[in-house]
């Protein structure tokens, strides 16, 4: 059935409009953090009506404002309710038509300040169809919204055509994956493939992950392994009036016991944990085509940002690093490095190419450094491929004060053996 504008008004005016809230669990622990707040329409009589026969309607026109500042207000009334128990954010869902409102981010904070509540505790959320048409003006809107205190989150994040377009250039702080893409219950390869992608892409630019619509534990047990942060659906709750939410709020136990998740790990997630792992040690990864003269660069957060491009010609990734050598080391440098030279090694059975070098840093300072690489192979192509790392070594200044200490101590404990002895730790400190 098909509502009219003034029927909602009605409702509206009448206060027949509520919010339900669908809590939202941390995947791993299952333990509540969070809720969304959804309007819903209880006519006098107790029947529910869904927003799907009402909010197209209202959308229509400026009533869709209306319905979501009375449901924002509706959520700050049940937080205040939370002051004697465990205090939760909650989302409220805001129409693409705010982001034309004048001064919304002041509004909001007004409210909010009105029942003296922390901002962080409310969390604006639009969808990704509300970002098209409104590029102009989306990026101020948003980044005025997260100057005021509040997080933002883009909701059914996957339903569109455009979503990557849109999510690399929006400061948004947590992305909602569409229910859509969960659609064949995680067992189906591509799928699996798209929704590891769409994790690492979202842990790439540093935001929070909610899988929405998770209603099996064959898809809660893969989107724990693809370290999805939070889980909203059936499977752990449906919408709630808001008496029951709170009573669950007040125990805020877990539904679910947690697993473990190395149990249940996917290749994306392991070799999530394994590249943390190199990475402590080479702070620079290079993959290189050496037969189409390519390359893609990763380097670790924490290291010292480097002024190459994350990827391009491999050629030219050479005669930048070799202008960043000590004047002595170019010229070995750039032979060993050269496209030609590699590919000649590998020719002749090379498993690995190796050389040391003193690099010139940031700082000023000439440091040395060892790089290697190693070839490997892909089964889905005949390019040689080449894996390239890069370690900081310590300064020979220091390994050689090493060496006089070990040379001091030993002297009085080897005596007239002392010879043969610090032979053996020049041989282990060169391995």
């Amino acid at each position: 059935m098909k509502y009219t504008a003034e029927e909602i008004r009605s409702a509206l005016q009448n206060g027949e409009l509520t919010a339900y809230y669908q809590p939202q669990y941390d995947t791993l622990t299952s333990q509540l953090k969070s809720a969304e707040a959804l309007v819903r329409w209880i006519k006098k009589d107790g029947t529910v009506v869904s927003p799907f026969f009402f909010i197209p309607v209202a959308e229509e026109s400026d009533l869709i404002m209306e319905i979501d500042w009375y449901v924002a207000e509706l959520a700050c009334k049940t937080l205040v309710k939370q002051n004697v128990m465990p205090q939760f954010p909650i989302s409220v869902n805001f129409s693409r038509r705010h982001i034309q409102e004048k001064n919304f981010a002041e509004k909001l904070a007004a409210l909010m300040d009105r029942y003296e509540l922390p901002r962080p505790l409310m969390e604006v959320e639009i969808t990704e169809s509300a970002m098209v048409g409104n590029e102009a003006n989306l990026l101020d809107w948003i980044v005025s919204i997260r100057n005021a205190g509040f997080s933002v989150a883009i909701d059914d994040f996957g339903s569109g055509l455009s979503s990557l377009q849109f999510v690399k250039d929006i400061p948004a702080d947590v992305l909602k994956i569409d229910k859509s893409l969960l659609s064949h219950n995680c067992e189906d390869e591509k799928e699996r493939i798209v929704l590891e992608s769409i994790f690492t892409f979202a842990h790439r630019l540093h935001m929070k992950t909610v899988a929405e619509g998770v209603e099996t534990k064959e898809q809660l047990g893969f989107l724990r392994s693809c370290d999805c942060i939070r889980i909203q659906g059936y499977l752990f709750a449906r919408p709630m009036p808001e008496a029951d939410y709170l009573s669950l709020c007040r125990g805020h136990c877990a539904v679910d016991e947690p697993t473990d998740i190395l149990q249940m790990q996917s290749a994306s997630s392991a070799i999530q944990l394994l590249m943390e792992a190199v990475f402590r040690r080479y702070p620079l990864v290079i993959f290189t085509n050496l037969s189409r003269n390519s390359y893609y660069m990763m380097a670790y957060d924490d290291f010292t940002r480097t002024s190459c491009p994350s990827a391009g010609i491999f050629d030219e990734l050479i005669e930048h690093g070799t202008e960043t050598m000590h004047p002595d080391d170019r010229a070995v440098f750039a032979e060993t490095f050269s496209r030609q030279n590699i590919i000649a090694q590998y020719k002749n059975g090379a498993k690995t190419l190796r050389l040391i070098t003193r690099q010139l840093g940031d700082d000023g300072i000439y440091r040395r450094v060892e790089t290697v690489d190693y070839f490997v192979r892909s089964g889905s192509s005949p390019d040689i491929l080449a894996i390239t790392l890069c370690e900081n070594l310590p300064d020979e200044t220091d390994t050689q004060a090493a060496v006089s200490a070990i040379e001091a101590d030993l002297k009085a404990i080897c005596g007239s053996n002392l010879d043969a002895v610090m032979e053996v730790v020049r041989k282990r400190l060169n391995t």
